[in-house]
């Protein structure tokens, strides 16, 4: 058993109120595994039993406690249960983690039982370090003591720390009173157990106890009693220590309950919390204000205006928390108005009027905010505020005195609106602003700085009619109400389109004029004043308020002319205004008599625009939509071009002119090329519309998905619309290309191929896009093959550009395109040109023309010499070239490449003399002079190579003998790159004669054929090696007498030679470890095999091998093994050296042997077969299957096997008859599940089954099985 103690102990106190478990006696006790709680009346029971949490970490200091507190009667209810009682609570704690545990009284049903209890566990915190003792401080407030001697002080319900001493100085007493008990638990730690703790801690809880809201702590040499400070007496310390922010802020939060209102003695009740700090905070508010700006007024104060501002702020939340505002204007703000720091005061404010917590002001603080605000240059700001506040707490004069006089629009606009309902006189103070400023009825700009504040001002207009027309408050945006919002709309329409100046307020004798100096105002006189000033705001303010349904033909709107509506009349007139009447009206004030284009056009837009939405309350005539579409085509600047074209577009999907015709050069004109495409297309004029689609700078790009529309068949066009077509992509042909050339190409070679010659001249003076154009067409991407039905003079036409933008590529091409018809004459002068001499290599070559092709292959070798030469010849001459590097390694590479060109070219006249017919191959014999076609080229490259190899060899080396001295490695006089590489240099030019040395060995050897007898053509190829050889250095003894000429060249030619060798001796090293390894895997795998499961038979329940088998078998495998050592004696005896002579000569050895050998496997029986297994074979053939595999007895493990898992190999065993006419031992056969059978019970099985696989045969291919049992 483990060892154990009791760390805690505690009985349940009795409170202030009577409750069951006051008389069972509960009894809590916590053992370093489990609390118990057990109840001792009216006889011991235990009640509730918890083990250890999970969560307390393992191999921690070991500690426990716990602590009652009782069922007590509460002065309010529980604002969480709702009780007048309060629940009996156990607090405990194991190591670091401490639980709360409520105990729940469940009434019995018999009366004279006492309840039952239900424990349950709420709340759960946790410790940074162990705990070593709990009390509980009152009922909501817990206090812990730490192993480190920390006081904890815990709120219960929300387990929140809200305070921590560290009392170490205290030095409180503690005892070691559970390591005996312990010791082995300790001593005997097992690390992989979790459970366990490494150290016991000392026992604390004779030390640490609370009682009536009092700490009591034991120490070694003293007692000390303490308690919590409350919230009262907090707050006095602050002020005492003159910290009224940090008072003020702190009874705030005591008055919310954010602080830690339980711990300050404050209840949770938020009334009664309320009604104890109220009073509290306003006082030290008040005392805070008296104290600050008392010490400002003396000399040297110490509070500045950023102490007054954090004061007035915290006042503010304080004041907002408790809902006295008005304490911030009636004492507050004489506060700061009296100590001239009103500014601060009303930029405080200012937030919480933005957020609506304040929404009325006092007079005097509206006056002193606008002042302030003025003089600080914040009118926006200050704007903003007199929107957020109520309209019914201001003093209305003063406030539309004081935005007038600091042209405050906004807020005067939301004064009159919302206060008095009056939508006419803020458009009337607006459009006052524009009357000194419409001179002779035309607004003009001035420089005058205030009449541009009053034009900035005025265009507040077009803002104010939006929000009023479509419903909304301005300038905040909020809803109307709609009986007002109607009222406000009517009064608005009837306003601007009752055709005459008015009389407002009514009853007055104010008559607003336009135009003051004459004698008579036009007609809709506030309307064309808008118009003058700003036509496009005016038409575009009005295209919303077209959305508002208020112009619809409403039963409201119905009604106005009844009876039972007593309506005034703006209301009258503004209901009866609608859609068709405003248009009317407008179409008749705008003329182009009295107003400039670039008004007029506005609106047509507008008109456009509104009669597709609008088609059931707008009504017009034909001349007057094609007026419209003609002012729309006639824009006055390219800013425009886009809306207008949208617009007609908006205007032609409801309207089709009848005379469209006469429409289209004004499209044309404008440039309208989306409705031009939309009529053609209609019209099936699609020639025109391919050339709308050229002529739009916009949509040219879709040039190409219109053309392939229109010719791929799929658009059902006539002959004479294609032809059309065609006539617009000639016209247009170099634009087409020139767009995109491989879109183009591709276009026209799916769809129009006749078309590419001529598009290809229309391109003639842009060589770029006929490459281009031409490279899509022949060499497409996704068919990298060449094109081979096109023109030869277009592929003669793209070589010759290739050779031009392409020249690495043009050889390539050339080998893949079929040059059957291609004019030699047309391009050779073009590659030349350029420097493509290999692709004029090949196409020569594929001519026919090898002799020729050599030539001209020969003659650039010899210009690339000649350039190196030069360069190297300069080198010495001139030492300050900085690229001479760089020139000479792209020579060597031109060398090496032209070289492989030559080298490509022999190889296949070689081939094609090789291949040629009988007739014309070479009859003379192989020791003639003579040399053959492909050995002449041969020898021609080889001299070639070899004689810029001399030439540039005697180059570089008096190149070196001509270098200055060099010190350490470096050059004295030369930087880095002005000396060439000559090492490397000279490695690549002897590469060159190496190169075609090693290419003529390999052509011209042919390996030994193992089929037929080989053609002369074939044997002569041999010797072709040896005459070129010949040839060779007979003509470069003849050019050189002097040997030591030939030296470098000669040695090129062994290195060849050498390295041939060391090529194909490596491979045959790697070919025959590669293949030893196989083997060998293959052998140990064989050899291997499987071992059986059991030792008898899975069909007769014989045993089959090891101990207590039947049947001789130990000597039978004597037998086998003197047999095989037999058979291995004959082997050698025939692979001897004189095995073939003992054979041809009738030596004993042979014929009994090769009578009986059959196949080629080296584990073949070779010892003669004995009727018995003859028997054997033949009932396997009869069956379909063949055995095969090793002689091997019965006995022994090694059983051979086939390849896959249901494919066996039976392994033979030596058939011999047994004493007393006892059964013979026959083959076993094991598969891959491990079973065993004799192999004649499993065919007996699988013959019975169906499952027998015919598969045997003589050649090695052996039976297959499957297994009865696992199948």
């Amino acid at each position: 058993m483990k060892p154990s103690t009791v760390l805690a102990f505690a009985s349940l106190p009795l409170g202030n109120v009577e409750v069951a478990t006051d008389t069972m006696g509960l009894t809590a006790m916590l053992t370093p595994y489990l609390l118990v709680i057990v109840s001792t009346t009216p006889i011991a029971q235990t009640q509730h039993k918890s083990a250890r949490p999970k969560e307390v970490a393992s191999h921690s200091a070991m500690t426990g406690c716990l602590a009652w507190f009782p069922s007590v009667k509460l002065k309010v209810a529980d604002p969480v249960t709702g009780n007048q009682m309060s629940k009996v609570k156990l607090v405990y704690c194991w190591s670091n983690v401490l639980t709360v545990l409520d105990v729940d009284e469940i009434p019995s049903e018999d009366k004279d039982k006492p309840p039952s209890l239900k424990f349950r566990a709420r709340s759960r915190w946790k410790c940074e370090e162990p705990i070593v003792a709990v009390q509980w401080l009152s009922r909501s407030v817990l206090t812990v003591l730490t192993i480190s001697q920390r006081l904890i002080v815990l709120e219960d319900r929300s387990m929140r720390m809200t305070e921590a001493f560290d009392l170490i100085y205290k030095h409180i007493y503690h005892v070691d009173l559970f390591s005996k008990q312990l010791h082995t638990l300790v001593e005997q730690l097992d690390e992989d157990d979790t459970t366990m703790h490494g150290v016991v801690a000392d026992a604390f809880y004779m030390s640490f106890k609370a009682y009536k809201g009092r700490l009591f702590l034991l120490g070694f040499n003293d007692v000390s009693i303490g308690a919590l400070s409350n919230w009262a007496d907090r707050l006095i310390a602050l002020m005492e220590n003159g910290d009224y922010l940090g008072a003020i802020q702190l009874a705030t939060s005591y008055y919310t309950g954010d602080a830690n209102k339980l711990t300050v003695g404050l209840p949770e009740d938020q009334a009664s919390r309320h009604s104890m700090v109220l009073d509290k905070l306003m006082e030290i508010m008040s005392a805070s204000l008296k104290y600050a700006f008392g010490q400002r007024k003396k000399p040297n104060s110490s509070v500045d205006e950023g102490q007054l501002r954090e004061l007035a702020e915290t006042c503010f939340v304080g004041c907002r928390q408790v809902g006295d505002i008005d304490f911030l204007f009636d004492e507050m703000y004489e506060w700061y108005e009296d100590g001239g720091a009103e500014g601060i005061f009303l930029e405080s404010l200012e937030p919480y009027v933005l957020d609506k917590t304040i929404s009325a002001v006092p007079p005097t603080v509206m006056k002193a905010l606008v002042s302030h605000f003025v003089s600080k240059g914040w009118e926006s700001r200050l704007e903003e505020l007199i929107c957020h506040m109520d309209t019914a707490t201001l003093d209305l004069d003063q406030v539309t005195v004081l935005c007038k006089r600091h042209s405050l629009y906004d807020a005067l606009i939301y004064v009159w609106n919302q206060a008095l309902a009056d939508y006419i006189t803020p458009l009337l103070d607006l459009l006052a602003l524009l009357v000194p400023l419409m001179q002779n009825g035309e607004y003009t700009g001035s420089g005058n700085p205030n009449e541009d504040e009053a034009g900035v001002n005025a265009y507040k207009i077009f803002t104010y009619l939006s929000y009023v027309l479509t419903g909304r408050v301005y300038p905040t945006g909020e809803p109307i109400p709609e009986p007002l919002a109607q009222k406000a709309k009517a009064e608005l329409y009837w306003f601007l389109f009752s055709g005459k100046s008015i009389t407002w307020p009514k009853g007055s004798s104010r008559r607003f004029l336009t135009k003051p100096t004459q004698s008579q105002e036009p007609s809709f006189p506030y309307l064309r004043m808008i118009l003058k000033f700003a036509a496009p705001d005016f038409l575009s303010t009005l295209n919303e308020a077209f959305e508002d349904p208020f112009l619809n033909d409403s039963p409201e709107r119905q009604m106005v002319g009844s009876p039972d509506r007593d309506l005034p009349e703006e209301q009258i007139f503004g209901l009866t205004v609608d859609r068709q009447y405003i248009v009317s009206i407008l179409m008749e004030i705008m003329n182009p008599s009295d107003f400039p284009l670039a008004d007029t056009i506005y609106l047509d837009m507008f008109i456009a625009r509104n009669l597709p939405k609008y088609p059931q309350y707008l009504l017009f005539t034909g001349s007057t939509l094609t007026k419209v579409l003609t002012g729309l085509c006639n824009y006055p600047g390219t800013d425009l071009f886009e809306d207008a074209q949208l617009s007609s577009e908006y205007l032609l999907s409801v309207y089709q002119p009848p005379d469209i015709a006469d429409l289209i050069p004004l499209f044309k004109q404008a440039g309208f090329y989306r409705i031009l495409k939309r009529i053609y297309r209609s019209d099936k004029q699609y020639g025109k519309l391919v050339q709308a689609y050229f002529e739009d700078p916009d949509d040219r790009d879709a040039i190409f998905d219109c053309v392939k529309s229109f010719l791929d068949g799929s658009a059902n066009l006539t002959k004479r619309q294609i032809q059309d077509v065609h006539s617009v992509i000639k016209e247009h042909s170099e634009d087409f290309v020139d767009l995109d050339p491989k879109r183009a190409a591709l276009t026209i070679a799916n769809h129009a191929p006749e078309l590419h010659r001529f598009i290809l001249d229309s391109v003639s003076g842009q060589p770029e896009l006929q490459y281009g154009y031409l490279k899509t067409i022949l060499e497409p991407e996704d068919d990298p093959t060449p094109e081979k039905a096109l023109d030869n003079d277009l592929v003669e036409h793209y070589l010759r550009l290739m050779c031009k933008f392409n020249p690495s590529h043009v050889s390539d091409y050339v080998g893949q395109v079929q040059s059957a018809n291609l004019k030699l004459e047309n391009l050779l002068p073009t590659m030349e040109e350029t420097g493509v001499i290999d692709a004029a290599v090949v196409l020569m070559a594929k001519e026919g023309q090898v002799v020729e092709a050599m030539g001209r292959l020969t003659k650039h070798l010899e210009t690339l010499e000649s350039a190196l030469h030069g360069l190297l010849t300069e080198a010495q001459d001139d030492g300050d070239i900085s690229d001479r590097q760089e020139a000479a390694g792209d020579l060597m590479e031109a060398l090496q490449k032209y070289t492989l060109v030559g080298i490509w070219l022999c190889k296949g006249q070689t081939k094609t003399i090789r291949d040629g017919s009988g007739s014309r191959r070479r009859q003379k014999s192989p020791n003639q002079d003579n040399l053959g076609p492909d050995e002449s080229l041969w020898l021609e490259l080889i001299d070639a190579t070899v004689q810029i190899t001399k030439q540039i060899s005697s180059d570089l080396q008096m190149y070196q003998e001509q270098q200055p001295p060099t010190t350490n490695g470096d050059t004295e006089h030369y930087g880095a790159y002005d000396l060439l590489d000559t090492d490397k240099l000279l490695a690549s030019l002897r590469s060159l004669v190496q190169n075609t040395f090693t290419a003529l060995l390999t052509s011209t050897s042919t390996p030994p054929a193992s089929g037929p007898a080989r053609s002369p053509a074939v044997v002569g190829s041999n010797f072709s090696f040896l005459r070129v050889l010949r040839a060779f250095l007979t003509r470069a003894a003849a050019s050189s007498p002097n040997l030591a000429d030939l030296r470098a060249v000669l040695s090129s030619i062994f290195a060849a030679y050498a390295y041939e060798e060391s090529i194909l001796r490596l491979s045959n090293r790697l070919l025959e470890r590669s293949l030893f390894v196989n083997v060998k895997q293959a052998v140990e795998l064989r050899q291997r095999g499987w071992r059986p499961k059991g030792s008898t038979c899975e069909a007769c329940g014989r045993r089959v091998w090891g101990p207590g088998v039947a049947g001789n078998v130990f000597e039978a495998w004597e037998e086998k093994r003197t047999e095989m050592e037999k058979r291995k004696l004959q082997r050698n005896a025939l692979l001897s050296p004189g095995g073939s002579e003992g054979r041809g000569k009738g030596s004993g050895l042979g014929s009994p042997i090769e009578e009986e050998y059959e196949g080629k496997g080296k584990g073949r029986d070779l010892s003669p077969r004995i009727d018995f297994e003859q028997e054997q074979r033949e009932a396997a053939a009869a069956n379909g299957c063949e055995i095969h595999g090793r002689a091997l007895s019965p006995m022994g493990p090694n059983l051979t096997v086939g390849s896959g898992d249901l494919s066996v190999v039976g392994v033979s065993g030596r058939m011999s008859p047994r004493p007393g006419g006892a059964p013979l031992l026959g083959p076993l056969v094991v598969l891959a599940c491990r079973h065993i059978y004799h192999q004649r019970c499993l065919e007996e099985l699988q013959t019975r089954q169906g499952m027998m696989t015919r598969g045997g045969d003589r050649h090695g291919k052996e039976a297959e099985y499957r297994c009865p049992i696992d199948g």
